[in-house]
């Protein structure tokens, strides 16, 4: 496919090649000079924004905090978070059942959960009357981006153009309002940042007895990472921007994705209602809601398989981009046909191609899914994966998917992602029953992907019947 006076792009989605450019090879194969550019402008020099020597570093230290020993230890947290989103929709069904905007609450809870688990935070009271607006605003972060979409390929050129100040003067004046509207939510989480990590920084400084009065208690990421920059050796320590920029980049990556995959969730097992009985059935059974162990709640066989094959089916991120440095020669596993009928089993890349790694492409790839692989079928985690599957070597962090990519660059949040997924869904499924309204909902494809009502809104919204488990006979 060729673009942009004569850009080339290459969409890839063959287990072979994804090993290559993601493990084998993964150095020749760095994310593209747009992708950089634009997480660089969005959300500063932080994780999504780095490559090299400076992505390790900030990887290397960031590491512990994500580690399992310390999402298990956030797990009590995590429930008394979503036990008050509990609460306020309760609050909205307890007179009988209700159009409740899904997306609307995992954005809120989401955002609270990063929050409070990721810079020791509270963005939201989550009441019901209550709304907040960071986080009205960052909802707004998607549509916005997706405005933008036809003008993202002048972002290279576009920032090298006249100092800082003009730039930003160029984009008050820019005749786009997602352009502007892009802007405010930009500069109100690098405002937001600024004032969580002096506020941190500060705690630290006056030692652990004013930390643990901090919402956390200093267990947070944030926390954890500043300790460990203040110990680290000096060549390996990040400067103060970097630190802050972790704060945007955790946010975005983090709220958006989990939240709308826990909204297509529950979409999805309002479409299925005879797998919504059989996990709440488990869920009630276990105990879940309430609070039990970590591996308790991962050893939950029919909400494991319904986690997966959301996000099998349907990755918040649907493409990556990468773009190699240098021409080189990529394996298929599959042999493919060219244009010229001819059969081949490698494809020849120019030296700066777009690579479009397709998520979706590979996760509901019918050759080794099988022919069902376009369906939301949760039981087909619960037996041995297809052989095909197996013998792939499909390079994803997680469960054979690219949900969360693979290789030195995979989400260092997909645990938190996949804990936050489980306990919304145990907290709210134990009491709640969710069904379908008439209004069609259409899910659009962006950074992110985000559901709206009809396909002329761009207002983000996914409204589901709600009520109360023991009130099914209202």
């Amino acid at each position: 496919m060729v673009l942009w006076d004569c850009e080339r792009m290459l969409y890839v989605a063959d287990p072979k090649a994804l090993h290559h450019i993601l493990l084998k090879d993964e150095q020749i194969y760095p994310e593209s000079n747009q992708t950089i550019v634009l997480n660089s402008l969005l959300l500063g020099p932080g994780l999504l924004s780095t490559l090299g020597e400076l992505h390790k570093r900030q990887r290397r230290m960031l590491n512990p905090a994500f580690s399992v020993s310390h999402i298990r230890s956030m797990l009590p947290l995590f429930y008394e978070i979503v036990h008050k989103l509990r609460n306020a929709i309760k609050s909205e069904v307890v007179n009988g059942a209700k159009e409740v905007d899904i997306l609307n609450w995992m954005g809120r809870v989401g955002l609270e959960l990063i929050g409070q688990g990721g810079f020791g935070y509270s963005f939201d009271p989550l009441v019901a009357d209550v709304q907040d607006d960071y986080g009205y605003a960052l909802k707004s972060f998607s549509t916005h981006l997706q405005g933008i979409s036809a003008w993202l390929r002048l972002l290279p050129y576009f920032v090298h153009i006249g100092p800082p100040c003009f730039r930003a003067w160029v984009t008050e004046i820019f005749p786009n309002p997602n352009v502007r509207g892009l802007k405010v939510v930009i500069d109100t989480m690098d405002r937001m940042s600024k004032e969580i990590y002096h506020a941190k920084q500060a705690a630290i400084q006056q030692g652990d007895e004013a930390t643990i009065h901090q919402v956390g208690e200093g267990k947070d990421i944030m926390s954890i990472l500043m300790k460990a920059n203040m110990t680290a050796a000096e060549n390996d320590k990040l400067p103060q921007s970097q630190l802050i920029a972790q704060m945007s980049t955790f946010t975005i990556a983090g709220m958006d994705t989990t939240s709308n995959a826990l909204s297509r969730t529950l979409q999805s097992l309002a479409k299925h209602p005879h797998v919504q009985d059989k996990l709440r059935e488990e869920l009630l059974k276990s105990g879940a809601a309430e609070g039990i162990p970590y591996d308790d709640l991962n050893r939950l066989p029919l909400l494991d398989a319904v986690c997966r094959e959301t996000l099998r089916l349907y990755p918040p991120a649907t493409f990556v981009a990468r773009a190699p440095v240098q021409g080189v020669v990529l394996p298929l596993s599959e042999p493919i046909v060219g244009n010229d009928g001819n059969t081949m089993s490698e494809v020849a890349i120019p030296k700066g191609t777009d690579l479009i790694i397709s998520v979706l492409g590979c996760n509901a790839n019918k050759a080794l899914w099988g022919e069902d692989s376009f369906e939301w079928k949760p039981e087909r985690w619960l037996s041995t994966l297809p052989k095909g599957v197996i013998e792939a070597g499909i390079p994803g962090a997680y469960s054979n998917l690219m949900t969360f990519m693979g290789g030195k660059r995979a989400c260092i949040g997909f645990k938190f992602s996949e804990m936050e997924m489980k306990v919304v869904l145990a907290v709210l499924l134990s009491i709640f029953t969710f069904e379908l309204t008439e209004k069609p909902i259409e899910w659009n494809v962006s950074g992110v992907s985000y559901p709206t009502v009809g396909k002329q809104s761009n207002k983000p919204s996914l409204p589901l019947r709600v009520r109360l488990f023991n009130d099914m006979a209202a």
